[in-house]
């Protein structure tokens, strides 16, 4: 062969590497001999090369007539210089986002008898990707099999391939086993395992319910390619597997680092901590955030920050938000807690005040309680006739009749030692007889003595 051809040759090769969207590897197609002396004309490699500049050039109208040209020498072409064409054309169409035309072109360039091992790979590899932008999963899986089966070892990217179609149809038994080998293999070989085969095999670990397994892919997501949405993930597998104190220290050290500003995850921090009986911790988070303009005032959040201060005994911190929870939604259950929380507090007047409105509000799973409440809270303001009337009705329900007589009885004693303490003494004009007899023996006794 002459040295033109001869490096005609290698510069169509190395064109043909560059045309696929992903091609094969240099060194696995320096290991196989092509099946043929791979030949071309100087009118053919001219021609492609003028195709390629107007192709990448965006001149696709252009390119397709140039294209056209050499396809009309017909006979004159040989079966490599017809799959070169047909190469050049598909990757015209790719670039076109033409993508079914592209992968007929590609299905054109692997008809020609006798194409090299390394066009043939690089094409089939090309293709299966092109099959997975239209979401053909089932054809790509095709296509990667007569890969393949050309190969005495599969890469590992292809064999990602094959998890890829696989985790695209939802088949997360047959996607694990290539994905893991792939991402073994790559290991093997002294990389990083990429992002997203990770990313894939977490998802596929999340399907199947295997929490341990995710968590461990997780954390040699953290490990490589450390972003706080991987931690935040971690932490919700910790969840899964009800493993919540990991999960908390984990929430915590992302938020003290000031990765976590988002409402659903302060939310989520908080009831962690009241989980585990930290519930300072928790209503301090609320609080903060809540001034902050991070955390709604709404009805739930505004009970869960009066919980908070309440499991923490900080009985007076709890009434404000409980207190706006109940007036933004009438609930008639926020207005008996508001009441309970007056009255740990001995504010007699106020606790009265909220349970009233919580039974005016309805809705009550126990009312009777709700008045047992209010009886409490008038009696302790001595209002005896009322409180009163407060445990009759308490005392309809039988879970507390007998709580609400007994305050009956203590209310009618203290009704009587009001009205007794409040009579006058009477008083007596006339000595009683015991008067008469030391009046007499006073008398006697001057008379003695005068």
């Amino acid at each position: 062969m002459s040295p033109t051809s001869s490096r005609q040759r290698l510069i169509v090769t190395a064109l043909t590497l560059a045309l696929g969207v992903a091609g094969v590897s240099t060194a696995a197609a320096q290991e196989r001999e092509t099946k043929q002396t791979v030949a071309m004309s100087q009118a053919v490699y001219e021609g492609l090369t003028e195709i390629q500049t107007l192709v990448e050039a965006g001149t696709y109208g252009q390119a397709d007539a140039k294209i056209a040209e050499l396809r009309a020498m017909g006979d004159k072409l040989s079966p490599y210089e017809v799959a070169q064409i047909w190469n050049l054309t598909a990757y015209s169409y790719y670039l076109q986002e033409k993508y079914p035309e592209a992968i007929r072109a590609y299905d054109q360039v692997l008809a020609q008898p006798e194409l090299p091992e390394a066009l043939a790979q690089s094409t089939l590899k090309t293709k299966a990707q092109l099959q997975f932008t239209v979401e053909d999963y089932r054809g790509a899986l095709v296509t990667i099999d007569k890969l393949i089966a050309m190969v005495e070892e599969p890469a590992a990217d292809v064999l990602m391939l094959v998890g890829q179609a696989h985790f695209q149809l939802g088949d997360y038994d047959a996607a694990l086993a290539p994905i893991k080998q792939a991402i073994d293999m790559y290991r093997e070989q002294g990389n990083e395992p990429k992002e997203n085969w990770l990313l894939i095999l977490r998802v596929i670990y999340y399907e199947k319910k295997d929490f341990p397994n995710m968590i461990n892919v997780l954390e040699e997501l953290i490990q490589y390619y450390p972003k706080d949405q991987y931690l935040l993930t971690l932490a919700g597998a910790h969840s899964e597997l009800e493993d919540t104190m990991k999960q908390l220290v984990i929430v915590e050290n992302l938020y003290e680092a000031g990765y976590i500003k988002t409402q659903n995850h302060i939310i989520n921090l908080a009831n962690l901590y009241l989980l585990h009986e930290t519930p300072y911790k928790s209503a301090a988070l609320l609080d903060k955030e809540m001034k902050a303009g991070i955390v709604d005032e709404n009805e739930r959040n505004l009970r869960l920050l009066s919980q908070a201060w309440y499991t923490a005994r900080e009985d007076e911190k709890s009434i404000p938000p409980l207190e706006r929870a109940a007036q933004l939604t009438n609930d008639g259950e926020l207005w008996v807690r508001l009441c309970q929380s007056h009255l740990n507090l001995t504010n007699w007047s106020e606790a009265a005040s909220a349970a009233r409105k919580g039974l005016a509000a309805g809705g009550l799973k126990r009312e009777d309680t709700a008045n047992v409440m209010l009886g409490m809270a008038l009696f302790n303001q001595e209002k005896y006739e009322e409180a009163r009337q407060a445990f009759q009705r308490a005392s309809r329900d039988e879970r507390s009749r007998r709580a609400a007589q007994q305050w009956i009885n203590y209310v009618d004693s203290e009704i009587k030692r009001v009205a007794l303490m409040s009579q006058e003494l009477p008083t007596n004009t006339q000595p009683t007889q015991l008067e008469q007899l030391l009046q007499e023996a006073e008398a006697a006794v001057g008379n003695d003595e005068g």
